[in-house]
């Protein structure tokens, strides 16, 4: 029976005669079989979240008033560049406590080497070189404790001298990133003994991301650290590979799952902290079948097929099928390596025949 579907293809019984340009028209495609290794796999969820050695909580190191804000939430910053301008009173008393203590420690020095210069010339007393010596140490500890003050505000003993008003204090961001959240406004005051206020700033660096990925106990003896996985979006899309740094020892109880977790090299943002995604894991080697893309192998006459080229178009022929990978599925029979077959577009073909059979039927 020879059937005229149209004006570039028709059907000669179990046949789809189609010209080389019809065919590439209809974007019918023409690959060679090749073998591949398809391994056992596991299909999880899981959930991207931020690296944790990577967000900063940043709380007032000092009390004060918020006098300017230099960024808010969304705002994408560098290490050190400046968050909000404190007025701070306490600061200018560690700073003035700093100022006296130097000064102090100067004129203890000087006194000091003037009895000493006497003392070596005996025109003093020894009680008078001990009693400098004792008041140059006394002025040199009240220094030091003035400048480890500075230090645990995270100020330097050069910051005193800067131009400025002395109770300025400048918060900084200690590392690159984006600023998720915000808390303080102008003119609020901030506490250094207040634990329960929160952080003024919230700072996530999501250049690199941890997924974890929720595995059922019963599979836990199958998931060793180093394991590959192939992350995808809801659509099955990739998104990226990586491989297990982490398997937790304990189960949560509710769920009856532990986490094992990936670090994903994250520079291009396509992954986003609270985003749900899927992670296949591959528990070994696998395998070496033909391999075909999903979408090359059709149900043909209640059978899976994939259509070969033949002189005039394509015939389907009956393959048997195994696993499924990444969007490959695996050829038990049927298919050789090194066998031309069709890549793409093999459900036009399908359609194609599927119309003659309804024609017939009609007829």
């Amino acid at each position: 029976m020879e059937t005229k579907q149209d004006d570039d293809a028709e059907v000669e019984g179990n046949d789809v005669v189609l010209s080389r340009i019809a065919a590439q028209a209809a974007g019918i495609r023409v690959a060679t079989a090749e073998v591949g290794r398809m391994g056992e796999t596991l299909n999880l969820p899981a959930e991207v979240r931020f690296d944790a050695d990577r967000i900063a909580n940043i709380s007032p190191q000092i009390s004060g008033i918020v006098r300017m804000l230099y960024a808010t939430e969304g705002d994408a910053i560098q290490r050190g560049d400046r968050l909000a301008l404190l007025a701070s009173r306490e600061l200018a008393e560690l700073k003035s406590d700093y100022v006296s203590a130097a000064a102090a420690t100067e004129l203890a020095r000087t006194t000091m080497a003037r009895e000493e210069a006497l003392w070596a010339d005996k025109i003093t007393s020894e009680a008078d070189i001990q009693a400098a010596r004792a008041a140059f140490s006394t002025a040199s500890a009240a220094l030091d404790s003035a400048e480890t003050n500075l230090h645990a505000v995270g100020l330097s003993p050069a910051s005193t001298a800067a131009a400025g008003n002395s109770s300025d204090y400048v918060v900084t961001s200690p590392i690159t990133g984006v600023i998720t959240q915000r808390t303080v406004t102008l003119g609020e005051a901030v506490s250094s003994d207040d634990t329960s206020a929160g952080p003024m700033f919230t700072i996530a660096d999501d250049s690199v991301v941890w997924v974890d990925i929720a595995v059922f106990k019963q599979d836990l003896a199958r998931v060793d650290t180093g394991a590959n996985v192939h992350l995808t979006g809801d659509a099955g899309e990739p998104l990226a590979q990586a491989q297990i740094a982490f398997i937790s020892p304990v189960v949560n109880q509710a769920s009856r799952t532990a986490t094992a977790r990936v670090i994903v090299d994250n520079r291009d943002g396509q992954l986003r902290p609270g985003q749900f995604i899927r992670a296949q894991i591959d528990l070994g080697e696998g395998m070496l079948v033909v391999r075909v893309p999903k979408d090359a192998v059709q149900i043909v006459n209640s059978t899976p097929s994939v259509f070969l080229p033949t002189d005039d178009g394509f015939e389907p022929t009956p393959v048997v099928t195994g696993m499924e990978q990444d969007g490959l599925v695996g050829i038990l029979e049927g298919l050789e390596d090194g066998q031309r077959y069709v890549a793409e577009g093999a459900f036009t073909l399908k359609s194609q025949l599927e119309k003659d059979s309804f024609g017939a039927d009609e007829d």
